[in-house]
């Protein structure tokens, strides 16, 4: 069965077994950066279901900002499907159900259509432009401002066609402003802590190095007629692979060239500040609250920063998928002692979220091997998601006398990961890594080839930790010490010691 045939079936009432059907397709109102897969399972999801509940404009335009990392394939495949795919919920038990969504408008391509991708963001329909492009996707340096040396971000500054998420975002505000449109909500769903104020901060950078003649009017507009509201959102959605597009056809008898896999769990937190509408999210399970930071601070520190470590410590240990690291009794045990010993007491619990709990739900989560979460999609980019993920944890553990231990393991795995040692693991049998300071950091190990001390001067000069958190004596000789004994007894030993 063709997935175009679908909206059909929904209006005649015949019923494909286990898959959730498309609502009419609802006018455009909703501009949305970043089509990879948890937008696709999660915002496009939330938002059919509201649909579900209480109709209006809230159809989807999605734009991929990233072609050379996947993201064309599945704008092409959605226009040949008519914006059409299936979401599968895959349980640990091996259970499967499916959702197709329904909401998606012809997508546009930042590279190549950024006029079209402005004019969108510009348009009076335009009420909601949202983003999930990823730490890498907000161009700032590692002070966490706007990189002002960013190729990309100076051709921004200085074109009419913009390429970056950022240089999007302010054209697009630029044109609203020039044609008098409506005020409008700008909503960060990545993991940046305090991402609201964040990407305000950001598109306020943007501005001010404009032109002169550019600034005033839109910092303005800026001000008094765009919101940022925080958010917190929570789905694991991992890369899909011919296995699930064959489990589509298979399960449901649907032809789907870019379905998405994803686990059962969703959770979604906001502050309700939307300047034009939004959807019935709350119907849908959604969470609003006056206080997004402690829901985003639990998950950004537990949930990713336990990814992260799963990702580094599975690799060096030979295992493809998070699954199969959070499994293994070493690095299962070593992970789950981070969270409570090290990354929990950092946190604040949110209401009706307990610490323990959390984790322990975390790790179920992680165990589910129907997801097949890639180790190395994981631990990609991590000198971008170390400093968002990490330093936080170590930093206060320090500042209170503790030496964050498996953390330190983290940092010298990360490390010799990412700066090419021929036997960290098998990048043909696992993946490859994808990180831009690969290079950078890689000409800072040959300064200094010993293994220890190639981790030291990453962790003075490498930019993943603020410089006191990076001085500390004590945390430092962790690392040295942890890299030392990755070189030489192996990451079993290394896992030992952190134990310790």
């Amino acid at each position: 069965m063709d997935i175009r045939t679908l909206p059909r079936l929904a209006r005649t009432c015949l019923p494909v077994p286990g898959l959730t059907l498309p609502p009419s397709l609802p006018e455009p109102g909703i501009v949305h950066l970043g089509l990879g897969n948890f937008h696709r399972a999660h915002q496009a999801v939330y938002t059919a279901d509201a649909l579900r509940h209480a109709d209006g404009p809230w159809g989807i335009t999605g734009v991929s900002t990233s072609p050379g990392r996947g993201t064309r394939p599945v704008l092409t495949g959605m226009a040949e499907q008519s914006g059409l795919y299936t979401v599968l919920t895959l349980r640990r038990d091996g259970g499967v159900a499916a959702e197709v969504p329904g909401v998606h408008h012809p997508g546009l391509a930042a590279d190549g259509q950024g006029a079209d991708v402005v004019a969108a963001i510009g348009s009076t329909r335009t009420r909601i432009v949202s983003l999930t492009v990823t730490e890498k996707g907000y161009t700032f340096g590692p002070d966490g401002h706007l990189d002002l040396d960013d190729p990309l971000v100076r051709a921004d500054l200085t074109g009419t066609t913009p390429r970056t998420a950022l240089g999007l975002t302010v054209r697009g505000l630029q044109q609203r402003l020039r044609t008098g449109a409506a005020p409008v909500t700008v909503l960060c769903c990545d993991n940046l802590m305090d991402n609201g104020s964040q990407l305000r901060r950001l598109i306020s950078e943007f501005i001010a190095a404009l032109p002169a003649a550019e600034r005033e009017d839109l910092q303005a507009y800026v001000d008094t007629s765009v919101s940022t509201p925080g958010t917190m959102v929570d789905r694991i959605a991992p890369a899909t692979t011919d296995e699930h597009r064959t489990l589509v056809a298979r399960a449901f008898g649907v032809r789907d060239t870019v379905p998405v896999p994803a686990e059962p769990y969703r959770l979604w937190v906001m502050q309700d500040d939307f300047r034009a509408g939004r959807p019935a999210w709350e119907a849908t399970g959604a969470v609003f609250t006056d206080d997004v930071a402690p829901y985003e601070l639990m998950k950004l520190r537990l949930l990713n920063g336990a990814h992260s470590l799963l990702a580094y410590l599975g690799l060096l240990r030979g295992h493809r998928s998070i699954d199969q690291a959070v499994t293994d009794d070493l690095i299962g045990t070593a992970v789950e002692a981070a969270m409570r010993d090290e990354i929990l007491p950092t946190v604040t619990e949110p209401q009706g979220m307990p610490g323990k709990a959390y984790i322990a739900e975390l790790l179920e989560r992680f165990a589910n091997p129907a997801l097949g979460h890639r180790t190395a999609q994981v631990a990609s980019d991590g000198s971008l998601k170390i400093p968002v993920r990490w330093a936080g944890v170590i930093e206060e553990s320090l500042a209170a006398g503790r030496v964050p231990r498996v953390l330190a393991l983290g940092v010298a795995a990360y490390v010799r990961i990412v700066t090419g040692c021929a036997d960290a693991y098998d990048e043909q049998a696992l993946g490859t890594v994808h990180d831009a300071a690969r290079v950078r950091l890689a000409e800072l190990t040959r300064r200094a080839p010993e293994p220890g001390e190639a981790a030291r001067l990453i962790l003075a000069e490498g930019g993943l930790l603020p410089q006191q958190a990076a001085r500390d004596g004590a945390f430092a000789s962790a690392v040295t010490e942890t890299a030392r004994t990755l070189h030489t007894h192996g990451v079993e030993a290394a896992l030992r010691w952190a134990r310790t």
